[in-house]
């Protein structure tokens, strides 16, 4: 299958599976321990049935939703994620202009490999810096002052990651940013070609934020030694000061820690088990949703991020009360197909998705989604 041909999310994934060491595709792909989270992520979408309305003007089709008082094209984000230059030479660079050109907001990882100054020259859309807490917190605090004067819009907190969660494939793989040459990943890298070539060719691939000399460690052991698990409610109020400026906390399952959330001053709250890479047995984010949004209220926004796959996945976390939706492996799967190229392939099979989906069952924009679909629960 060539990349113009894929008709869904689920092609872009076979096709990033071709494509991709393994140790690459299984990073993307996998989740902790069992993986059950990761799996019962998607599942939770297939519980919900829409009953449709009809008879209604659905000849345009409006996709506007606010954030943080800000209007944005549509509710689908590309989400924060790491080392995306291992997965494509093109890296975070290729999320930027394919998420640009379609005005879909993209986060920054602070595990990126390309710098904050690059991804925020490239592409035209609205960027979002993703923060983990280092136990340097003056690394932190020029992290936040490079995304400023970078011009991000907004800060993401990330806080479902104290310490690194157990991914089984990782261990297996010996996955690493920079990857550590051994026999399994030369045998692996010999049955990829194209990624294989398109690695040998490329600069050397780090967290392109921390100090140039990192050295090729497993993602679990590099967190567990840099990130900060005692940082606690207060210590995310002084960071919000510090970052001054519109903030999400991302990493929320609770109603309570919602609701603290926004008594701590973040203006969104994105509901997410870290895509189940972290707590295996976690709620579903979806399963969540629910409860946060109505603790939240109409005090903040409230973002879905988790086992997110096609349009009508998203249609149903709307119909849920979610203000946006986050996607991760996605748009990965489209990177790790085809660069760019793939990423814009991604996002553009999840709005059609989406657009037919509000068609079909009557919606024309997306407050509308609530009241004329009727979510039944199966």
């Amino acid at each position: 299958m060539k990349l113009q041909d894929c008709q869904s999310i689920e092609d872009l994934r076979m096709l990033a599976k071709k494509r991709a060491h393994k140790m690459v595709f299984d990073y993307i792909d996998g989740g902790a321990d069992d993986e059950k989270t990761l799996r019962e992520n998607s599942f939770a979408f297939d519980q919900y049935r829409f009953q449709h309305r009809v008879l209604r003007d659905v000849s345009k089709i409006d996709l506007t939703t606010k954030l943080l008082g800000k209007a944005y094209r549509t509710p689908i984000i590309c989400s924060p994620t790491a080392g995306n230059r291992l997965f494509h030479t093109e890296g975070e660079k290729a999320v930027a202009s394919a998420a640009g050109d379609r005005g879909v907001v993209c986060g920054l990882s602070t595990l990126g490999s390309t710098s904050i100054e690059e991804f925020a020259a490239s592409g035209t859309g609205p960027k979002w810096f993703q923060c983990y807490v280092w136990k340097d917190r003056g690394l932190t605090r020029a992290m936040l002052e490079r995304a400023k004067a970078a011009g991000f819009e907004a800060l993401v907190l990330t806080v479902d990651m104290p310490i690194h969660g157990h991914r089984r494939r990782d261990h297996r793989n010996g996955f690493s940013i920079p990857p550590k040459i051994g026999f399994k990943q030369i045998w692996e890298a010999a049955k990829r070609p194209r990624w294989t070539t398109d690695y040998l060719l490329s600069p050397a691939i780090r967290y392109a934020n921390l100090d140039n000399t990192t050295s090729a460690t497993s993602l679990a052991s590099f967190v567990n030694e840099q990130l900060d698990p005692a940082f606690g409610w207060t210590d995310a109020e002084e960071l919000l000061r510090d970052w001054n400026g519109p903030a999400i906390l991302k990493g929320i399952v609770h109603p309570d820690d919602a609701r603290r959330a926004i008594d701590t001053g973040f203006g969104a709250v994105s509901v997410s088990n870290h895509g189940g890479r972290q707590l295996d047995r976690d709620i579903t984010a979806l399963d969540a949703l629910t409860g946060i949004v109505e603790a939240v209220g109409t005090r903040a926004d409230v973002i879905l991020d988790g086992g997110v796959r096609n349009g009508g996945d998203v249609l149903v976390a709307l119909g849920l009360g979610a203000a946006a939706v986050s996607v991760g492996r996605a748009y990965l799967y489209g990177l790790a197909a085809s660069g760019a190229a793939g990423v814009k392939k991604a996002l553009e099979i999840l709005e059609e998705e989406l657009i037919r989906g509000m068609a079909l069952s009557g919606s024309i924009k997306l407050p509308d989604i609530a009241s004329p679909i009727d979510l039944r629960y199966i």
